[in-house]
């Protein structure tokens, strides 16, 4: 198997990366892994290999200020290269502008937003909202409220007619 870049020489570093559910092979000779930064195991990242050989280097620019170590336990730049994680939660706000960088390649945004699909979160929210409204209107029903009963119907059929756009879409 030739070498993905020279073409010339045979391979003899394999990478694997699945991107949106499709499989890339990467085949490097020695040469070129070590063009690459591949054949030093101690500077190698293998994030930098599956995010595109440049999420190290934003990270290491991302404080200049810090010495490139965090503060409270010491991290630097190169441990994260090694290992691929950070050493403590105030590492996130040393290397932060790095990583904000890195996740933009790597997900759709930087902010965490939960396991459940926003669509199931959003009608899960409704129907509670849509319960908790028709206790009300049996109560006010029950206490001869009406029109404070009139508000809570509409409010119940303004929140049935969203969660069946949600539902849909």
């Amino acid at each position: 198997m030739l070498c993905n870049i020279c073409q010339s020489k045979d391979a003899t570093v394999h990478f694997t990366k699945i991107v949106e559910g499709k499989m890339h092979k990467v085949d490097l000779c020695k040469a070129c892994a070590k063009d690459k930064g591949i054949d030093d195991p101690s500077g190698f990242s293998l994030a930098d290999v599956v995010i595109g050989l440049g999420a190290s280097v934003a990270i290491e620019k991302s404080d200049p200020e810090s010495d490139g170590r965090c503060s409270q336990c010491g991290f630097s730049h190169t441990d994260f290269k090694k290992t691929g994680r950070l050493g403590c939660p105030d590492c996130y706000k040393t290397f932060q502008k790095g990583l904000e960088t890195m996740l933009k390649t790597m997900h759709k945004g930087v902010l965490h937003v939960g396991k459940v699909p926003f669509t199931l979160k959003k009608s899960r929210d409704f129907t509670i909202k849509i319960e908790k409204l028709e206790v009300a209107l049996d109560k006010a029903v029950g206490e001869e409220q009406f029109e404070q009963a009139a508000v809570f119907r509409d409010e119940i059929n303004d929140l049935k007619k969203k969660l069946e756009k949600v539902s849909v879409n």
